[in-house]
């Protein structure tokens, strides 16, 4: 379904993906996440669902529409440096602080960090251009409330 996406990504050089692209690969990264510890649970759902819909302004019906595609990409794809790649490629790095706490919300949304969840996390935020101390800090920020 979403095999052009992945050839793109996966290119040598890849393109800058266009706004649908860049937001199904957010997606997919939002979900690989939340499935990255072996459950994906309603919390963690949700969440994706608020934090799609709050940075796209979609309505829930579109949310759960592009949430769904981002289930099914991040089950296609081979692996999550290409999501990381393309997100960094895509979104200004003003940005990808948002990036990273979204990222936190869903790791913390069911109340349990897990040590999958951490090496992920660990893995993409400097990927992001993000220090660790910066991911730390968000961390704490949503964490805190």
């Amino acid at each position: 379904m979403f095999a052009d996406l992945l050839r793109r990504m996966t290119a040598p050089a890849p393109t800058p993906l266009s706004d649908g692209d860049a937001r199904r690969a957010l997606g997919a990264l939002l979900v690989r996440i939340a499935r990255s510890d072996g459950a994906y649970d309603a919390e963690e759902i949700a969440r994706i669902d608020k934090t799609l819909s709050a940075r796209y302004s979609l309505s829930p019906s579109d949310t759960a529409a592009l949430r769904a595609d981002c289930e099914i990409l991040e089950s296609e794809a081979p692996d999550t440096v290409r999501f990381t790649r393309a997100i960094k490629d895509a979104v200004p790095y003003e940005e990808r602080a948002a990036v990273v706490q979204a990222l936190w919300e869903i790791v913390l949304a069911d109340g349990v960090r897990e040590a999958e969840e951490n090496a992920l996390m660990r893995m993409v935020a400097p990927m992001l251009g993000l220090t660790d101390q910066e991911s730390h800090q968000l961390r704490r920020a949503v964490e805190q409330g």
